[in-house]
């Protein structure tokens, strides 16, 4: 990778980057550390990275780079000691991207990451696999189990609305 091919990855994808790890961890001043360490990552590396996979790189190395970020914050929270009724609720409430992102961030780590990985960043199941050092069939596993728990979370239409 060139220089020229490495500012161009930061003006390309900086931004989605700091967006994917902003989601997953709500803070964002840890959130732009992260998207600099991996950048940095990045530029040590460059040579032998491959300018056309620089993409998948800065993805997976910033969600490796966030993953080590939370165990380090000991936000990890483990998801059969929490209690349904703290994730659940009957309020009629019209703010849908409000709601949306409460139940995002009550998902555990994992399934949070590929559900934002899909939904929000359109990678493919095997993209994200190789991204997050997962098989495909586990990704599968953890976006359908996340999305339940959203439509459960959420409830019907008619609830929320």
């Amino acid at each position: 990778m060139t220089v020229k091919e490495y500012n161009l990855c930061v003006d390309q994808f900086a931004d989605a980057v700091f967006r994917f790890i902003l989601k997953n961890i709500q803070d964002e001043e840890k959130a732009r550390d992260v998207v600099q360490d991996t950048f940095e990552r990045l530029w040590i590396n460059a040579k032998k990275v491959d300018g056309n996979k620089a993409k998948s790189y800065l993805f997976t190395t910033a969600y490796h780079a966030m993953i080590d970020q939370i165990r380090k914050d000991k936000r990890q929270t483990d998801f059969e000691h929490v209690d349904p009724a703290s994730y659940s609720h009957n309020e009629q409430y019209s703010d849908l991207k409000e709601i949306l992102n409460e139940a995002i961030e009550k998902l555990p780590t994992k399934q949070r990451s590929v559900v934002m990985l899909r939904d929000y960043e359109g990678y493919s199941y095997k993209e994200i696999s190789e991204i997050t050092a997962l098989s495909e069939s586990q990704v599968k596993v953890y976006i359908y189990r996340a999305r339940v728990f959203l439509k459960n979370y959420i409830g019907s239409m008619e609830q929320v609305v």
